[in-house]
């Protein structure tokens, strides 16, 4: 009898340990992947969807057109087109990002002669609530730098107020810079120099906008952030790639994702460790975390952990060596 009850109190465990195992992710969706889509050679921003779970949103570089496109992560290929239409040619895209107000913002900052463009743009639309080929219109704005042009890869959108946010890449160290409260058409969006930031190629808010990362070719690093200016900075951990161009946190906040140029290039999800400070989303990450990735993060999924599993195996063994003892008694 002992040995009945004792072979069911294990078997219980084990399907304990088997609910309380962490589910990250079961079916595929915000692990590391390759986009597949021929036409994405230059992938140069990369934004979370707010409507679909496990989509993101990227664009190429310069001189491919109005388009946006909707990559799902389980797959790596592209669900959705959207050609923009209402705004003029785009001649140096390189950054997206998603607001509280429900639009995709397209920021079409770059300036490879770094500062001869004496303004740039921004794109806005709605994210579409089913995902499918489409056009759509699109607001533009006008956008210039209270200090004067300077080229820029990074646009991010704060998830609480909703204000727009660019920082400058230079090889000397760039600039974050403050738009508006409310961009606005006819006229000029003044952006003002707020903070002091390194080499950048892209950046994200964390969900709750607490903090901000922003990313180079060779590494990452964090920022608290609050009443619109940079606090302290911390190291963030970042994949090699190569040529290492965009980064966005998942819907959940619980990992960065990276992602580069080139055919077939490659999404690379880095958890975020928690630090129990009540982050709800931001302070989460600090310190780093573990890349999800296999055979050198070609993107495919890696679901639990080896220890998880180890311990389940060992729990399933000793229940039937148990049962087995109690059967020859």
């Amino acid at each position: 009898m002992r040995s009945y009850r004792m072979t069911s109190f294990l078997g219980a465990a084990v399907l304990l340990a088997l609910a309380a195992a962490p589910a990250l992710a079961d079916d595929g969706a915000d692990r590391s992947f390759t986009i597949e889509d021929p036409r994405i050679t230059e992938s140069s921003g990369l934004a979370a969807s707010r409507l679909h779970p496990g989509i993101y949103w990227t664009h190429n570089d310069s001189d491919d057109g109005p388009y946006v496109f909707a990559v799902d992560s389980r797959t790596g290929k592209t669900v959705a087109t959207i050609t923009m239409k209402g705004v003029g040619a785009p001649r140096d895209v390189e950054a997206i990002s998603i607001g509280p107000d429900g639009n995709v913002y397209v920021g079409d900052i770059g300036d490879n002669l770094n500062g001869s463009w004496d303004h740039v743009w921004i794109y806005r639309f709605p994210e579409p609530k089913t995902l499918k080929d489409a056009t759509v219109r699109a607001t533009q704005f006008d956008v210039k730098y209270a200090d004067g042009p300077r080229n820029a890869e990074a646009l991010m959108v704060h998830p609480r107020t909703g204000r727009v946010y660019i920082a400058s890449k230079n090889e000397d160290g760039g600039g974050l810079y403050e738009g508006p409260a409310k961009l606005t058409t006819g006229g000029d969006n003044v952006f003002r120099r707020v903070g002091e930031v390194p080499w950048v190629t892209d950046g994200a808010f964390s969900p709750d906008g607490k903090e901000l990362v922003l990313r180079s070719y060779f590494s990452a690093r964090g920022y608290t952030f609050a009443d619109g200016r940079l606090g302290k900075d911390y190291d963030v951990e970042s994949p090699l790639l190569p040529q290492s161009e965009s980064v966005t946190y998942t819907a959940d906040g619980s990992a960065l994702m990276y992602g580069s140029e080139g055919k077939r290039s490659s999404v690379v999800r880095v958890d975020l460790k928690k630090t129990g400070d009540g982050g709800g989303g931001g302070a989460a990450h600090r310190g780093g975390g573990t890349k999800d990735t296999a055979d050198g993060g070609d993107g495919v999924p890696v679901k639990g952990t080896t220890l998880t599993g180890g311990i389940v195996l060992a729990a399933f063994a000793l229940v039937l060596f148990l049962g087995r003892r109690r059967r020859k008694g």
